[in-house]
């Protein structure tokens, strides 16, 4: 059967490669994205934008910020990176991924202009994946008149292609060590990346974090004459006395946190815009607080600027907000999953503290997977402590760590570790482990996650 130009599309687009197996003077380029856009006339002038950076929660607040504006009645472009199942997760409007029809029109439209640019000499070689994607989302975004498009960017920040829209806000995530081969070994090095998305004159969204970065990203609003809003007013206290939680899960397979003592943690009052709201979150850890806080400070510095938007509004948002595969839970009759993608230590501390509070008492057997470059050694030792059993596997990606690479880095840990050569296999016998009122994480690359949520039949 021949092949749907959908799938051509997809097909074409993947045979680009990963951008991290790519030379990184090929990726870092912003020259070349912008003679691409001005052969399609500029897409990425056609819309405001917002630019969130940063290490961890980028995606979260993005997915939380949108989901603020729709509810405001803002048609709402989301771009984020990397996808769960389908590449067209990453480009949705008002919550909805583009159709494989208009996927297709659009690549198409971008691939030939790009090989026009490559034969006539404007272009040195064709865009890569990460270019193509973001040049696709960007038409997409124009032809149908979002109002705002929330932009996330995909890796750094100075250089990543996202970088050559204007945006009204830029905002800055949690910044810890990732991508050192590409962004730099230190904090510094690595936050500088990520301030290259401030503008002279602009509007930056941040909170506070290790001193390496704040300084950086100080130094770099003071250089800039920007203007700093901290979202420090919209982060609420938790006492030392109601860190303990259980799990309730509610719909859509999300879970909330649920104080022991006296009722919700994600759910408490918060005073916005003059009025008091109460925050509902299905965004599960203590993490997610500061994600969120990020995403109000955006949204209300937003509504000065003229959108329509209102406490009401912000506390529907946050309410619908969707984000699949972070501390994601589903159940099989009474066996739990849970799906979260701790890519990185910082992850990993993340989802360790989530199930240290949420799940202290029950065993767990974890399902791990991770890319070759990432701090596997790390997170091992952060996570692998929890667990009652590890099943070691590998993603249908080239740059997935085998089972046996994982197994040698997780080796002073002293967990038991068994190996399986799919992810198929890892959770066949991690069901056998768990046992019937068992507790399956599965966590590491987000490649692993979505291939065990498509094996599993759990809504993206």
């Amino acid at each position: 059967m021949a092949e749907s130009p959908y799938q051509t599309a997809v097909a074409r687009i993947f045979a680009l490669g990963h951008e991290l197996t790519q030379a990184p003077s090929r990726k870092f380029d912003l020259a070349h994205m912008r003679v691409l856009l001005a052969a399609l006339d500029h897409p990425e002038r056609r819309f405001p934008a917002v630019l969130i950076a940063g290490t961890n929660g980028k995606g979260s607040t993005a997915a939380t910020l949108a989901s603020i504006l729709q509810a405001s009645g803002v048609r709402t472009g989301l771009y984020t990176s990397p996808h769960l199942v389908r590449i067209n997760e990453r480009i949705r409007i008002d919550g909805l991924q583009i159709g494989d029809g208009d996927f297709a029109l659009i690549h198409d439209l971008v691939d030939r202009t790009a090989e026009r640019l490559v034969e006539e000499g404007e272009l040195p070689w064709h865009p890569s994946f990460f270019e193509m994607l973001t040049a696709i989302a960007f038409e997409y975004f124009a032809q149908n008149k979002v109002e705002m498009a929330v932009l996330e960017v995909g890796m750094g920040g100075r250089l990543d292609a996202t970088n050559v829209v204007e945006p009204r806000l830029s905002l800055i995530t949690d910044i810890s060590l990732d991508h050192q081969k590409f962004l730099g070994d230190t904090i510094a090095e690595i936050a500088r990346e990520k301030a290259g998305i401030i503008r002279a004159g602009g509007v930056v969204v941040t909170l506070p974090q290790q001193p390496a970065a704040n300084d950086v990203i100080g130094n770099t609003i003071l250089e800039l004459d920007a203007r700093a809003v901290s979202a420090v007013p919209y982060v609420p206290p938790v006492s030392p006395a109601s860190t303990k939680y259980i799990a309730k899960r509610i719909d859509a397979g999300n879970a909330v946190l649920v104080e022991k003592d006296s009722g919700f943690i994600s759910r408490y009052p918060l005073l916005v815009m003059g009025k008091q709201i109460m925050v509902e979150t299905p965004l599960v850890g203590r993490h997610q607080l500061r994600n969120i806080a990020l995403a109000i400070a955006a949204a209300e510095e937003l509504g000065q600027q003229g959108f329509a938007i209102t406490p009401k509004t912000i506390e529907r948002g946050i309410r619908v907000t969707r984000w699949p595969g972070r501390f994601q839970v589903a159940t099989e009759a009474s066996l739990e999953y849970i799906f979260d993608v701790a890519h990185n230590p910082a992850g990993a501390w993340a989802l360790r503290s989530t199930l240290s509070a949420c799940y202290e008492d029950r065993p767990l057997t974890f399902v791990f997977g991770a890319m070759r470059d990432k701090a596997i050694q790390e997170i091992a030792e952060i996570l692998f402590p929890l667990a009652k059993r590890v099943i070691a596997t590998r993603a249908g990606n080239p740059r997935s760590a085998t089972p046996e690479e994982i197994q040698q880095a997780a080796a002073r840990t002293g967990t038991d570790i068994e190996e399986a050569d799919d992810v198929a296999m890892a959770i066949a016998a991690a069901k056998t482990s768990a046992g019937a009122d068992g507790v399956v994480i599965i966590t590491g690359s987000i490649y692993l996650v979505g291939e065990a949520m498509r094996i599993l039949g759990v809504q993206v």
